[in-house]
Formats: structure tokens, sequence, C-alpha cells
């Protein structure tokens, strides 16, 4: 999987991204840390409105910022939000106010809107070959996990010669280093010849596109159960492990190593898995298993209490490799679904409606915990989830292709398009993504 790494382009890219990651997890610690300086025991809720910030600026200001930087160089971009997010980092060792918090994790945030996206439209333009590109989603998938072992431990480590203010220094230090890396290589540009759009077109075509593509719509569901049985775990896992099980917090860090773990196993089995089997049937297979998984984990814990310490363990791990199998393919989905003009819209798309399906679950995870106790709230997740991975087995087609069957009658005989393919006003077979041409989805074939 690493040969990828060969092509100078994207592993320039892909040290940025890992780069930038680890001083996003730095960042995370320190937050924690000084919002308990600033509210003491309230700091719980303080990290849980900048976490629901977050999620908002996620799903409202990605399509936007993809709307605004439409027309800009796509390198630019990218360097311009790295550096937004540095200088909001710098500022935040110095600030004495809880509300101070929230407005630089809303523009950090922001900046984050536009860099993901933008990021992850750019590599199926650099790594054409679809072997390729999946086994750079399958390293992007891997880096996440990473970030969520490495990120902590090198916390802990730089914690024992310093005070938590400086490890903002090293999130400074790492979205420069990601500017940097971005600015030393060659980004393609968008199409010359991209049509002139209004704003407000520019604003909502990438969510028509996606809302209109029957497998996208199957991948929102998708994520919907991905987001409820996930979320379960990240919100939940330090208080099942220190308060029902009465452990350390060194055994929740291995709670949420089993889960990462499981999770970066299915990323390194995917690239030769989905040469043999579809798309479909492994994310489908996966939300459905992943359901079932979260509503027995729920029904058991009713009924005979908590599972024992290492099958809790065993749980999560196979939960995080389900969960995997539902995200890792999600980018060869978007890929084959829009032309490369609207890939940076799609991509936004995607990154707002997945984050809206987070924005419903953690709370649910989080309240539906506190109120009605834990097992309610798994169970209710894992409704969630039974909803989301049923609703995406019937509305994704069993038989999606990328080529289909199609006619024209809602355009003129002398359209271009028309007269590309010969097609006399009879039916013909092409590649179908939705666009000005084919703006909706055939149903008859």
């Amino acid at each position: 999987m690493i040969d990828v790494l060969k092509h100078p382009t994207y592993a320039r890219l892909f040290s940025a991204q890992i780069i930038a990651l680890l001083g996003t997890g730095l960042l995370t610690v320190a937050l924690g840390l000084l919002a308990f300086d600033l509210a003491g025991d309230k700091a719980g809720a303080v990290l849980g409105t900048a976490f629901a910030i977050k999620m908002i600026a996620y799903v409202c200001l990605a399509p936007l910022a993809n709307a605004v930087s439409e027309k800009l160089p796509r390198k630019a971009v990218l360097i311009g939000a790295d550096l937004v997010r540095a200088s909001v980092a710098l500022f935040l060792p110095f600030i004495d106010a809880v509300w101070q918090i929230y407005v630089l994790i809303f523009i950090l945030q922001a900046a984050s809107a536009t860099f993901t996206p933008a990021f992850q439209a750019i590599i199926p333009d650099i790594l054409k070959d679809e072997k390729d590109y999946t086994k750079a989603l399958s390293l992007s998938r891997l880096a996440y996990d990473l970030e969520n072992l490495i990120s902590p431990a090198l916390a802990g480590l730089l914690l024992t010669f310093v005070s938590y203010h400086w490890l903002f220094g090293g999130t400074i230090i790492g979205f420069i280093a990601s500017a940097a890396l971005v600015s030393a290589v060659s980004i393609p540009s968008l199409s010359e010849n991209k049509k002139a759009r209004p704003f407000f077109e520019r604003l909502t075509r990438g969510t028509r596109i996606y809302l209109a593509t029957p497998r996208l719509r199957g991948l929102l569901c998708l994520n919907l159960a991905a987001a409820a049985a996930g979320a379960f775990i990240i919100v939940n896992t330090v208080v099942i492990v220190m308060s029902t099980y009465g452990k350390t917090q060194t055994d929740v860090a291995y709670a949420l190593m089993a889960f990462g773990g499981g999770s970066m196993f299915t990323a390194l089995l995917l690239p030769q898995l989905l040469e043999f089997i579809s798309d479909r049937t492994v994310m489908l297979t996966a939300g459905l298993a992943l359901t079932v998984l979260t509503i027995g984990h729920a029904l058991y814990t009713s009924i005979s209490g908590f599972l024992p310490w290492g099958l809790l363990l065993t749980t999560w791990a196979l939960s995080g490799m389900l969960y995997a199998a539902i995200l890792t393919p999600s980018g060869r989905l978007l890929r084959n679904s829009a032309h490369a003009e609207d890939r940076p819209s799609i991509f936004s798309a995607q990154f707002a409606l997945s984050h809206a399906c987070w924005l419903l679950t953690y709370p649910i995870a989080g309240w539906a915990g506190q109120a009605f106790g834990l097992p309610v709230a798994m169970m209710i997740l894992g409704l969630i989830a039974l909803v989301g991975s049923i609703t995406a087995f019937f509305i994704w087609p069993s038989t999606d292709t990328k080529e289909l069957v199609h006619d024209h009658s809602d355009l003129p005989p002398d359209h271009p398009h028309l007269r590309e393919f010969r097609t006399d006003g009879k039916p013909h077979r092409h590649l179908f993504v939705i666009d000005d041409e084919h703006r909706a989805w055939p149903t008859h074939g």
C-alpha cells in the first residue's frame, strides 16, 4: 500500500496531512487542559460547547467556503487556511475567558472547513489510477487513526518537560509545516473553461449533485449509521471505563486504542478487498454488521450488565473495523460521481453532510446517556444506525454502474451533447454523473 508514496506530489501532501493532524491532536489535549484552568469542574460543558461549535462550523461553512474560494488557486486556498489555523493557535495560550475559546475555535474550524474538502478533492486529480487512489484513501484513514494514538502520547511526553501552553506551539509548527509542504508541490488547476456560475448556484451545486445521486444518498445514510455507533464510543468510553469498570485513565486509552486499532486493520485490508468486492457490498455489509453489533451490545448490557473487560475491548475493536469499512471507500464514490471541475463542490457537500450526522448523534450520545443511562443511549443510537443502514440498502441500487443508458427529451436536437454521441434522439450510454446536461438520475434503462 505504501508504494503510492512513490508519487512525489502525493507523498508531500500526505506528509502535510500527517503533520497537520499531529498539530490538531496536540491542540485537542491542550484545549482540554486550558478549559479546566478556566472553568474547573465545568470544563466538560465548555469542551462540549466547543465541539458543538466545531460541528456547526463544518456543516454551515464548508459549502460557503467552497463557493467563495472556487475562483482562487487551490494551492493558495490550502496555504491560506493553514496560516489562519496557525494564527488562531498562536492566540490560544493567552486567552483568559471561556467566550474567547468559543470565538477562536469557530475561526479555526472555519479554516479547517475550507482546507479539508479542498485537500480531499485534489488527491483524485493527482492519483488518476483507481488502485492508487484506493491506497491513498486507506493511508488517509490510517493517518487519522495514528493521530488518535500518537498525539496523546506525544502530548504526555512533552508535558513532562513543559506546561500545556507550549503544546499550542506544536500546533502552530504543525500548521506552518503543512503550509510549507503544500507550497512545495505542483497542484493541478481546475479547468480554465469551467463555466461561470452565480454565487447561489456555486453554494448549492455540490449538495444538489450529492442528493441527486443514488449512491451518494446511500453514502449519507451510511454516514449516519457510522456516526451513531461512533458517537457512543467516542463520547461514553471514558464514562464506561472509569465509572462502570472502575479502571484508570490508562485503560481509557487502551479502549480507544482498541477502536482505533480495529479501524487501522480494516484500512490495511481494504485495498486488496475492494479489487474483488464492490464498494456497495463492503459498505452495506459493514453498516448492517455495525448496527447489529451496537444493538446487540445494548440488549446484552440491559439484561446482563456490562461485558467483561476483554470482551468490551474486542467489541470496540470490531466496531472500529466496521466503522472504517463504511468510511474509507467513500472517496471512491465521490470521485466517480462528479466531473473533475465539480469535485471540490461534492467533497465539500460530503464534509458538511457527514458532519451534520455527527452534530445529531454527539448530543444524543451525551444527553441520553446522562438522562436515561448508557444502555438506553446505546440502543437509541443503534436504532438510528439501523434506520440509516436499511435506508441505504434500498436507495443505493444493487445495479449501480458508472455507465447508464438514458435519453435527453429535455434537450433540443442540435444540442452539442447529442451531437457528440450521435444519438439521433435515441437512448445512449456513457459515464453518467449529474451535471448541466444530466440533472436527474435515469430511473428507466
